[in-house]
C-alpha cells in the first residue's frame, strides 16, 4: 500500500503537442525518409526525381531535435542535392536557395522551441512541487492504519483540485479527513490548503471529533468573509481511529457516506451528517458522531460525488456498491486502480475531481 497523488492524470497525459517530448515515430521520421528517398532513387534504373522530398527534412527534425542536429540534417540535405558525388537531384537556382531558407529557418525554430521546452519544464516542475506541496502522497501507513489513496483532478494538467484527503497520527489518535470543496481545478486549490492547513492543527489540539469539523468550518468561514458574496463551502468525513484499531469514529459534514468491507461485501456505513462547512449552519445542525466496531480484515473506503454522482450514457449512476463488493477482495491498491478503470468504462466522460481512500486498520493482534 503507499503513495496516493500521481504525477500525471492517467486519463488526461500532456499530449506531444501540448509540450511533451514527441512519441518515437515523429522522432524517426527524418532520418526514415531521408533514407527512402535516397534508396529509390539509387535504386531505379530510370531518374524518379523525388528529391525535392528532402526539403521537408530540415522542417521535420524541428518537431523533435535541437538546433544542432536540426542544422546536420539541413547540411546533408543540401549536400545531396548539390554534391555531384551525391547528386539526387538537379534543382535550379531558386530551389536551392529555397531549401537552404528553409533549413536556416527550420535550425532558428528548433532553437526557439528548445528554449521553450525548457522553460516550460521548468514551469511545470514548479508547479507540481507546488500542488504536491498542497496534497503530498500518503505514507504507506499512519499508526495502526495501513493508508491507499487515489488522486484524479478534473481539470487538465493539475494534479490538484477541489477534492482533498489526508491521513494523520495525533495525540488523540489517528484521524482522517476526506473532503470536497465548491468548484474544482487550480481556483479551489488554496481553499484546499487552507482546510488541510486546519486540519493538520485540530489533528494536535482539538480532543472531540466534532471539534474538529468545527475548526474546519470556522476557517471556511473566514476565508470567505474576504470576499463579498463568496458563496463557499465544503463537504468532509472526518474519522478517527483508537490507538489499537479496533473502533473507528466518524462523522460527516454533507460527505458521501463510507463504505466497510468486510468478508468480500461493501456496506455503506450511514451517518447523521451535519451541514456542510462554510454555510454558518454548524451550531445549529452540527454532525453526529458514529462508532463503529472493527474486526480483523475490515477496510473502509472513502469516495468523493465524483465516484457517486458520475453517470453512464443512459443517465444511471455508478453503482459503487456493487463494484466495491467485486473488488473487495483485492488489495487497496488494486482495489483503487481498477475501481478508477472501471468508472473510466462506465461513464461517458469524467467531469468532476475523483479521490478515493482506502484505510486498513491493523486489528490482527486483536484475536489470539
Amino acid at each position: 500500500m503507499g503513495a496516493a497523488v500521481p504525477r500525471l492524470r492517467e486519463n488526461g497525459k500532456h499530449g506531444w503537442l501540448r509540450g511533451a517530448p514527441p512519441p518515437r515515430w515523429v522522432r524517426v521520421l527524418p532520418p526514415v525518409l531521408l533514407v527512402v528517398v535516397c534508396g529509390t532513387e539509387l535504386a531505379s534504373k530510370r531518374p524518379v526525381d523525388i528529391g525535392f522530398l528532402l526539403g521537408v527534412i530540415p522542417s521535420l527534425a524541428v518537431l523533435s531535435y535541437g538546433p544542432l542536429v536540426t542544422a546536420l540534417y539541413g547540411v546533408v540535405v543540401v549536400a545531396l542535392l548539390v554534391v555531384p558525388e551525391f547528386q539526387l537531384n538537379h534543382p535550379g537556382n531558386t530551389d536551392l536557395l529555397t531549401i537552404v531558407f528553409i533549413a536556416a529557418l527550420s535550425v532558428i525554430l528548433s532553437l526557439v522551441r528548445s528554449r521553450r521546452d525548457a522553460d516550460l519544464v521548468t514551469v511545470r516542475t514548479v508547479a507540481e512541487a507546488a500542488q504536491l506541496a498542497v496534497l503530498p502522497p500518503l505514507p504507506e501507513s499512519v499508526g495502526p492504519v495501513g493508508c491507499r489513496g487515489l488522486y484524479r483532478a478534473a481539470q487538465r494538467e493539475t494534479l490538484v483540485g477541489g477534492d482533498f484527503f489526508d491521513v494523520r497520527d495525533g495525540p488523540y489518535g489517528v484521524r482522517a479527513v476526506m473532503g470536497d470543496v465548491q468548484g474544482h481545478g487550480l481556483s479551489a486549490v488554496g481553499t484546499v490548503a487552507s482546510l488541510l492547513g486546519a486540519f493538520h492543527e485540530s489533528v494536535l489540539d482539538q480532543r472531540e471529533l466534532t471539534a474538529v469539523a468545527a475548526r474546519l468550518d470556522r476557517r471556511l468561514i473566514v476565508d470567505s468573509a474576504r470576499t463579498e458574496h463568496a458563496e463557499l463551502f465544503a463537504t468532509a468525513l472526518v474519522l478517527e481511529f483508537s490507538s489499537t484499531g479496533e473502533t473507528v469514529r466518524m462523522t460527516s459534514c454533507g460527505h458521501p457516506h463510507p463504505y466497510l468491507l468486510r468478508d468480500g461485501k461493501a456496506f455503506e456505513l450511514d451517518l447523521e451528517p451535519g451541514a456542510p462547512l462554510g454555510l454558518g449552519f454548524f451550531e445549529l445542525s452540527p454532525p453526529r458522531v458514529r462508532t463503529v466496531l472493527l474486526e480483523p480484515g475490515d477496510r473502509l473506503f472513502l469516495g468523493s460525488d465524483g465516484i457517486s454522482e458520475s453517470r453512464d450514457a443512459s443517465g444511471a449512476f455508478y453503482p459503487l456498491a456493487e463494484r466495491l463488493t467485486r473488488f473487495a477482495q483485492e488489495s487497496p491498491s488494486e482495489l483503487t486502480a481498477h475501481l478508477w478503470e472501471d468508472l473510466l468504462e462506465f461513464c461517458v466522460a469524467v467531469r468532476d475531481d475523483v479521490t478515493m481512500l482506502v484505510l486498513t486498520p491493523r486489528t490482527e493482534h486483536l484475536t489470539g
